[in-house]
């Protein structure tokens, strides 16, 4: 019996892959956990085999707490469960410890063929997002020597963050959620390929990006 825990702050996602995989008799899901902190609480008094981990969570990314449940639980399988299938993430979640990468449309032949993957030592990535990292590293997506492009609201929080602007203060000056901002921070390190704000504001003033 494979056992397998969700976390994700969408109850409908939480439900939808349970309702998906309730008639497999060898997976059993041992709880579902909206937000970073309810994970690490339920951990530490039960453990399962599986961890289907957003990247978006209210209170943390999902990057970070890959990386913190790792360093706590060794032998925890965990699975990055995203939207984004921006080759970034997926290489900076795996970096920190992510045993695979899903995206949330993914098929129940292809859940249940990543836990099996990740259960056996080995590495699971949707293939979609494997032609993305081949198309990459054969060098067949062209790079931008322009600018990045950024949205309107992109900059504002950009702008903020280079202002020293915690994630509440920003949230409050936009009039937008914390969890909202902390997607657009996510959203600008992709894009600007950076590990975190400090490298966001070194490349938005080499690049001179505020000044458009």
């Amino acid at each position: 019996m494979i056992k397998v825990a969700i976390t994700d702050d969408h109850l409908l996602v939480m439900q939808g892959i349970e309702s998906m995989l309730q008639f497999e008799s060898s997976i059993k899901i041992t709880g579902k956990y909206p937000s970073a902190g309810k994970t690490l609480e339920a951990l530490s008094v039960e453990q399962p085999d599986v961890l289907l981990l957003d990247i978006n969570l209210p209170d943390t990314n999902g990057i970070d707490l890959c990386k913190q449940l790792k360093i706590l639980y060794p032998e925890l399988k965990i699975i990055a469960l995203s939207s984004h299938e921006d080759t970034n993430f997926v290489k900076r979640i795996l970096k920190n410890g992510a045993n695979g990468y899903v995206l949330k449309n993914t098929s129940k032949e292809e859940l249940i063929e990543a836990f099996e993957t990740v259960l056996s030592g080995g590495q699971y990535l949707q293939k979609t997002i494997q032609q993305k990292l081949l198309n990459q590293s054969l060098g067949t997506q062209k790079r931008n020597i322009l600018k990045p492009k950024l949205t309107r609201r992109e900059k504002e929080v950009l702008a903020a963050i280079c202002e020293e602007m915690t994630t509440q203060e920003i949230a409050e000056q936009l009039f937008v959620s914390p969890k909202t901002v902390e997607t657009h921070r996510m959203n600008l390190i992709s894009k600007l390929g950076a590990r975190n704000s400090v490298g966001l504001v070194k490349i938005a003033i080499e690049q001179e990006l505020l000044k458009e």
